[in-house]
């Protein structure tokens, strides 16, 4: 199948200049670039939300104990307190 991509001309000068250093065509970079964003993009679609945002979870701290039990409070404060 044969394409036609619009891109901003910033986009063109480094793909030039990466098909010059790699030492490959532009579409061959062209190629390689949507091969991994599809493959990423169907991958993360399978995914459970869950598993989507799990590496996140428990890495922060607030040092707030009942963060999660009274979390609408602390918002409610927090936005007052950045409107005055």
């Amino acid at each position: 199948m044969q394409i036609t991509v619009r891109m901003p001309n910033a986009y063109g000068n480094k793909l030039d200049k990466l098909s010059k250093q790699m030492g490959m065509r532009r579409s061959d970079i062209i190629r390689l670039a949507m091969k991994q964003f599809l493959e990423e993009t169907s991958e993360a679609d399978r995914r459970p939300p869950y598993s989507k945002v799990s590496h996140l979870l428990g890495i922060v701290e607030s040092e707030v104990k009942d963060l999660g039990q009274s979390h609408r409070k602390y918002l409610i404060q927090k936005v007052r307190k950045g409107s005055r």
